[in-house]
């Protein structure tokens, strides 16, 4: 290989190095200071990342990195730079030095723009300082614009998905903060978790639906897959359950309805979901499962048991064969519906991680709210891998004179 083409080999094999280490994660700010600390180990001297702020505010410095400590010594650019032997003009009173017997070391500075094209705004400037060495050339110039697009785009991308993920949690949280209104001789408790540090949003809902003869269908579903899409799909999933559930018909065939709608459109993903219609005059619950976990039955002791039912096939397959179940529900008991992500952990048997919430030993006469807090806490809902929604109910006694 000729000598002249080992510059542009460096700079070939800095690309790469820049496209390993810049963007290793979703975070604009350690996106950030990867830049900056690959930059000041290529170049030397030192390197300041500094993002836009809204209109009128001044840019904000997010990261800096340096080779050594002496830019961190330096004075501001173009001013002279002290040195350890040049104690002079520490001393009160002591007369400035001439500059002419102490010589400003020459200050180099390369700047450019957080943008993935020249076409765009930048989203903030990345700037290299290099005190009494020599000006940066060509290929050290390209290496800078090109790492410092490579970190536009990765921010831009967290930026995107950010927005996304935000959009899709006040979705969920507006649609399941507000259930229908069940009757009055029901009280009701419901509770939903974002799963992850990330908060990744996912299709897990509940609702209530008001029947006739002070009847309450409660519902609890879950849309496969996180994000906006699946946030759409689940609010698709409780309009139509709530225009099928008005007819008044019996839980499975609310389901049987329901899955050949939702099998009519290709473009909506599969859901589990499981209906209850709680009937308070007669002491009953009718059950109906798509796909979904049993509930549990909390009882005035505080222990749990989980509901034997028939589980069918999840909604949006079209195949049906849905059955209802019922049994009797007291108002010393307390009903927990909830989704997977309450329960599941990698790795283990669904089984056993049903019987852990099976085993759970609450409070004497635990009312709804207080099944919802206890349940999450000890099964560290709040660290879940999953998406989590409960929804918890107990009949009110009647008060006889």
């Amino acid at each position: 290989m000729a000598e002249r083409d080992e510059p542009l080999l460096t700079r070939v094999r800095a690309m790469e190095q820049a496209i390993a280490e810049i963007g290793t994660t979703l975070d604009e700010m350690h996106t950030c200071r990867e830049l900056a600390a690959f930059l000041a180990r290529r170049l030397g001297g030192s390197v300041a990342v500094d993002l836009a702020a809204e209109q009128g505010a001044p840019p904000r410095r997010v990261a800096t990195a340096s080779l050594s400590e002496e830019p961190a010594r330096s004075s501001a650019p173009g001013s002279r730079a002290s040195r350890p032997g040049d104690r002079h003009s520490d001393r009160p009173g002591a007369a400035p030095r001439s500059e002419s017997a102490a010589p400003a070391a020459p200050t180099h500075t390369l700047t450019a723009a957080l943008a993935v094209g020249d076409d765009e705004e930048p989203l903030g400037t990345v700037t290299a300082t290099r005190i009494a060495g020599p000006a940066f050339t060509a290929h050290e110039a390209a290496t800078v614009h090109h790492a410092a697009r490579l970190a536009a785009r990765h921010i831009g991308h967290a930026r995107r998905l950010a927005a996304t993920e935000d959009t899709a949690l006040h979705l969920q949280r507006a649609l399941v903060a507000e259930p229908g209104r069940p009757h009055p001789n029901l009280e009701i408790a419901g509770g939903y978790l974002p799963a992850g540090a990330r908060t990744l949003v996912g299709g897990d809902w509940f609702e209530t639906v008001r029947l006739h003869f002070g009847r309450t269908l409660l519902v609890v579903g879950d849309v496969m897959g996180h994000g906006l899409d699946a946030a759409v799909d689940m609010n698709a999933y409780r309009t139509v359950l709530r225009e099928v559930a008005a007819t008044d018909l019996p839980p499975h065939r609310v389901l049987r309805h329901l899955d050949s709608v939702v099998a009519q459109d290709d473009a909506r993903r599969p859901a589990t979901c499981l209906l209850v219609r709680v009937d308070p005059a007669r002491g009953a619950a009718t059950f109906a499962s798509a796909g979904h976990l049993p509930p549990a039955v909390f009882g005035a002791d505080g222990s749990a048991e989980l509901v034997d039912l028939p589980v069918g096939p999840p909604l949006g397959t079209g195949v049906g064969g849905y059955e209802p179940t019922t049994r009797p529900l007291t108002p010393a008991e307390t009903l927990l519906l909830f989704t997977d992500g309450l329960v599941e952990r990698r790795g283990e048997d669904i089984d056993v991680s049903l019987a852990r919430l099976a085993t759970l030993r609450l409070p004497p006469d635990p009312g709804p709210h207080q099944v919802v807090e206890e349940v999450l806490r000890r099964l560290d809902a709040h660290r879940a891998e999953d998406d989590v929604a409960v929804l918890a109910a107990r009949v009110r006694a009647r008060h006889t004179s």
